[in-house]
């Protein structure tokens, strides 16, 4: 089993936080835990990696106590950035986790190529940007090659590019046969990701597989987006512009190919047309819509 969690249940003061959460998994593969802030997410990673007790139940990670040390030569946690010494170099993080582990160096600059932080690798971490943390952060987590790997919002700070190559690495991980737990609230990455996600709502986990919700979306780049508008309103389509100034449909609301035909009738120019697949975000919604509704 790689990871087993029985019955957890964590308190503060009279609050109950987690309340009897179970996981088990047998087979290497990516998880999402999703949930809105405050929900729990990272408490139940800490948990699980012995950063904070609990009040009740048990977790096995690899087959061992969560609180056998020697466990951690084969599992890791990618917290935030609080954890990063602004006095050091990222270099110097790196060779620490090194020494601890009893890596060759030669593993340092390997792992800096992998995540793309090599020229920045001896620069002292108070002048890094948020994203260059999260790489740094990233390297030390898998320059161990762990079995298990635990992210909490290993997304924050990343530009596009950074994302992709991020998703990128994960998923190479995954094919080499590690397990991987990852936090976020980036559910156009989780899509890409993982069909299988835990949603943490009233301290309580819910497995859903995304499959189940699965649709498209389509985003269209179009040359005149407000006439466009004005067409889309007045045909009473469906419809939302995103910050790069696409429109966006879903597949079950609009006929894709009548609505091109209505633009190009009205002498629209498509310049692009993207798809992509929806679950995270149109379940989320459905599980909390009174959190978005305040």
């Amino acid at each position: 089993m790689i990871v087993e969690v029985n019955n957890l249940k964590k308190r503060y003061k009279k609050q109950l936080v987690l309340k009897g959460i179970n996981i088990q998994l047998e087979t290497p593969q990516i998880i999402a835990l999703v949930g809105p802030n405050g929900s729990g997410k990272t408490t139940l990673l800490n948990c699980m990696t012995n950063l904070l007790a609990f009040n009740e139940g048990e977790v096995k990670l690899l087959g061992k106590k969560h609180t056998d040390a020697s466990l951690f030569h084969d599992v890791s946690y990618l917290q935030d950035n609080r954890i990063l010494y602004g006095s050091l170099t990222g270099y110097d993080h790196l060779k620490f986790i090194c020494n601890v582990q009893k890596l060759p160096t030669s593993k340092i600059r390997e792992v800096a190529k992998r995540v793309g932080m090599e020229s920045y690798l001896k620069k002292r971490v108070r002048n890094y940007s948020l994203g260059m943390k999260q790489h740094l952060l990233l390297a030390m987590v898998i320059i161990n090659e762990p079995k298990l790997l635990l992210l909490d919002e290993p997304l924050n700070g990343l530009d596009p590019t950074s994302a992709i190559n991020m998703r990128r690495i994960l998923l190479e991980l995954y094919k080499e046969g590690t397990t991987i737990i990852v936090s976020s609230h980036n559910l156009d990455e989780i899509d890409r990701l993982t069909n299988t996600i835990y949603f943490m709502k009233d301290g309580a986990l819910l497995k859903e597989s995304l499959q189940d919700f699965a649709t498209k979306k389509y985003l269209i780049t179009v040359d005149d987006v407000e006439k466009a508008k004005t067409i889309l309103n007045e045909q009473k389509v469906l419809f939302t512009v995103n910050e790069q100034n696409q429109l966006e449909f879903e597949e079950n609301e609009v006929d894709i190919q009548t609505f091109i035909n209505q633009l190009y009738e009205h002498n629209i120019a498509i310049q692009d047309i993207e798809n992509q697949k929806v679950g995270a975000e149109k379940r989320y919604r459905e599980l909390f819509e009174q959190e978005l509704s305040l």
